[in-house]
């Protein structure tokens, strides 16, 4: 299941008159269904430099990739326990693991040991690696409902506090890590968000500063881009199931000596096609809330306003939302790729790129993440066994 060279792959070309792209498919054979980026591309039309992945290529070992030349540039060594979650600070070239036995290491992903190693107290399940203006941290929630915060670079513990009574299944930070949002899975837990600073200057403030959005049965989140102080939560409830979507702008308040956080609803509306099944969701920065249902993508306005829809012959398996692409998968592996209108709150469609790598009975695409320069897809087949697929986008001339 290990990969250590890219010889299994099939490069395959296509392009984009619209965005003057030329696209190179490859494949990278047995890896684990997890990858990062490490490179700090951004979100820019223009290139500059390449991209790199940071992946899980066994159970206990993690390498970064060059998606341009594919070569793999480094590897860890193998460890103790298998590796459970992986994420990345591209602002440092860093990776973060946490692995069964909860132990918690970062890499800087050129020396061979780690850097730092640190230890939580229950099985951790999910893990954040963020540049604030305070410095780099780490933010891990556990089952037990604790989340902890650590220091980079030696994972010192910042600040720990109990948040729900059962996991922090969720954890998002906002563009500008100004907010951290938190939620657990259970129907009458209700999120809470809070106030970074209070989590990183313990002498500064007597409390952390968090608040409760009054949004139950929440099953997704999605920080407005380009907006720090906005998100727009989504809630699965009834049977047959409805769809709601709520709009919170964050703001900070003083009541009397104290500073407090207050979520005000912007607005909530209900999506009631009882035959569509949402499965994903994302925010432009222009309040269009963009979703998927099993075979078309649609557009709304913030208050409910249907503005785009756009239907399609295959299943629908996964959705990127950035500022500046909405990328959809398809059950064939293809790729349909639109860009946000500039003058307008539509999508324009740029380009499709075609899977010629069938897919096997049973797989399906985990995971798809995108910079300016690549998309990266991980495929799980039928037998468990994964791949990674990255289209490289090359300016032509």
């Amino acid at each position: 299941m290990v990969a250590h060279n890219f010889s299994d792959r099939i490069q395959e070309e296509t392009r984009s008159d619209l965005l003057g792209f030329q696209g190179s498919l490859m494949y990278i054979y047995r890896v684990l269904a997890c990858a990062c980026y490490i490179s700090r591309s951004g979100l820019t039309r223009r290139r500059q430099g390449g991209s790199l992945v940071c992946m899980m290529t066994s159970l206990t070992k993690i390498s970064t990739w060059d998606i341009h030349e594919g070569v793999m540039t480094w590897a860890s060594p193998e460890q103790p326990a298998s590796i459970k979650l992986l994420t990345t600070l591209p602002e440092m070239h860093m990776a973060v693991t946490v692995d069964i036995r909860s132990t918690i290491k970062l890499w800087d992903c050129q020396s061979r040991e780690a850097l730092a190693i640190n230890n939580l107290l229950f099985p951790c399940i999910s893990l954040k690696a963020v540049f604030t203006k305070d410095g780099p941290i780490v933010l891990a929630g556990d089952t037990s409902g604790s989340l902890y915060i650590f220091r980079i670079p030696d994972l010192h513990q910042i600040s720990k506090l109990k948040v729900f009574p059962y996991a922090v299944d969720e954890l998002h930070c906002s563009p500008q890590n100004k907010w951290v949002f938190l939620s657990n899975t259970h129907p009458y837990i209700l999120p809470k968000v809070f106030y970074m600073r209070s989590l990183l200057r313990t002498s500064e403030f007597s409390a952390p500063v968090s608040t409760v959005l009054e949004f139950s049965f929440c099953r997704r989140a999605f920080w407005t881009p380009r907006r720090e102080d906005r998100i727009t939560l989504m809630s699965r409830t009834g049977s047959p199931q409805i769809t709601m979507f709520g709009t919170f702008d964050m703001k900070l308040e003083e009541n009397g000596n104290r500073i407090i956080v207050a979520g005000h609803l912007k607005s909530r509306f209900s999506f009631h096609d009882y035959k569509a099944s949402l499965k994903w969701f994302g925010v432009s920065d222009k309040n269009v809330i963009v979703f998927s249902t099993e075979s078309s993508l649609l557009l709304f306005s913030m208050d409910g306003t249907p503005l785009q829809k756009l239907e399609y012959c295959h299943e629908i398996w996964r959705l990127w939302v950035d500022p500046l692409h909405v990328i959809v998968t398809f059950n064939d592996g293809s790729l349909e790729v639109y860009s946000w209108e500039e003058r307008s709150q539509l999508l324009r469609r740029c380009y499709r790129l075609q899977n010629r790598k069938t897919l096997p009975p049973y797989g399906f695409i985990y995971q798809m993440l995108c910079d300016d320069m690549s998309i990266v897809q991980v495929m799980i087949d039928g037998h468990g066994l994964c791949c990674v697929m990255a289209y490289v986008l090359n300016i032509c001339s």
